[in-house]
């Protein structure tokens, strides 16, 4: 009974002040994480702030890049040009520096602010800015606070710069997408499109149409990640621009789970695949073939086919195409597979299916729900 009555009073909050302590300072640091993990500017400095003079517990806190002070918050405004000199001499120095009564001299009176640290904000081995504490008396304690504080800030400033660089490195994995869209193809629709103009103008348009939606799609800025929804529009239109030249030499077949189609997935991921169907695997066919498109829905996943019965492939040049073989002619496959893996991980790679004469279908694996991939 005594048991149960000592659980029922932890149940009520927290075991001890200590633990209350970890709590809000876990809490405080959480709610400054989100700013500063999207980079170091007056934007985010203004967000972060606030929470950082409450982890510290001081008057005032600022922070400085290379360039001069971002922001300033807490009491004791009129010290902003002497925390800003104090944060320079951090960042020139590439060490901690302390300010005395001298160097932060005012005639207010009671001002809280007569002592200041400024530590360095390190990132990847170069020193990119201080935070600076600003206090009314000396303390060891706060020293060694101030430090740590700038340690974990500068962790989370890290995290910036690793994302902003897998945003770049994706960007220009899109853009190797789009300059390998094939010229062929684009001379080959507008030539079957100038093809119906005086025979079926009607048509002619309605292609013109398509090539105008398609090549906005593959080219558009905005967004790493699409709907599979959207994504196969775009293929659809691809394969309209297709039959047109191919006639009945080219027949598609698409069957889609309706529970998937906003399944989000890493923008021209499917695509590549169903170009790569027709290049490689019918084009060169006299009696063209069959593609065949599938998205199921399996758990939490969804699994998504691209099958053609066109020639097959040497299972040895796609492994090489996978390890990316400069020497090999595949339009994004390995492309496609180095996105997948690097946004849900290696088990998420492209599965080939193929042999010479046999055709080829490749599947594609992507979770129903990621985080960090919203709408």
């Amino acid at each position: 009974m005594v048991v149960w009555h000592r659980w029922r009073l932890s149940r009520r909050g927290f075991a001890s002040d200590a633990d209350r302590a970890t709590f809000q300072t876990l809490h405080t640091a959480s709610l400054a994480s989100p700013a500063l993990r999207a980079g170091l500017t007056a934007e985010t400095v203004e967000k972060s702030l606030r929470h950082l003079r409450a982890l510290l517990g001081t008057p005032a806190v600022a922070i400085a890049d290379t360039t001069g002070l971002l922001g300033y918050d807490g009491r004791g405004e009129h010290h902003r040009d002497q925390a800003a000199a104090l944060a320079a001499r951090a960042v020139a120095e590439q060490t901690g520096v302390v300010g005395g009564p001298r160097d932060l001299a005012c005639d207010e009176p009671g001002c809280p602010v007569r002592h200041a640290f400024a530590s360095p904000l390190v990132i990847e081995d170069r020193v990119a800015g201080a935070l600076v504490a600003l206090a009314e008396q000396p303390s060891a304690t706060l020293l060694r606070a101030t430090d740590e504080v700038a340690s974990w800030a500068s962790g989370q400033l890290e995290l910036a710069e690793l994302d902003e660089s897998r945003h770049r490195l994706v960007r220009a994995e899109v853009r190797a997408l789009r300059a390998q869209i094939s010229p062929h193809f684009i001379y080959n629709s507008l030539g079957a499109i100038a093809s119906f103009v005086r025979t079926d103008p009607d048509r002619a348009r309605e292609l013109l149409l398509e090539f105008a939606d398609f090549t906005r799609y593959s080219f558009r800025q905005h967004g790493e990640f699409t709907t599979l929804a959207e994504e196969l529009r775009s293929i659809e239109r691809y394969l309209l621009l297709e039959q047109a030249r191919f006639g009945e030499r080219l027949t598609v077949t698409l069957q889609v789970a309706p529970e998937v189609l906003g399944v989000r997935i890493p923008f021209l991921c499917l695509q590549p695949l169903v170009e790569n169907a027709v290049r490689h695997g019918l084009e060169r066919r006299a009696g063209g073939g069959t593609i065949t498109i599938e998205a199921r829905d399996v758990d939490r996943e969804c699994e998504i086919s691209v099958e053609d019965d066109g020639e097959g492939e040497d299972p040895e040049r796609i492994r090489r195409v996978l390890a990316g073989d400069p020497g090999t002619d595949s339009v994004g496959l390995a492309n496609v597979d180095e996105r997948l893996r690097n946004t849900f991980g290696d088990e998420y790679g492209l599965v080939v299916e193929t042999a010479p004469g046999a055709g080829t279908k490749v599947i594609v694996r992507v979770p129903k729900y990621a985080p960090g991939i919203g709408p």
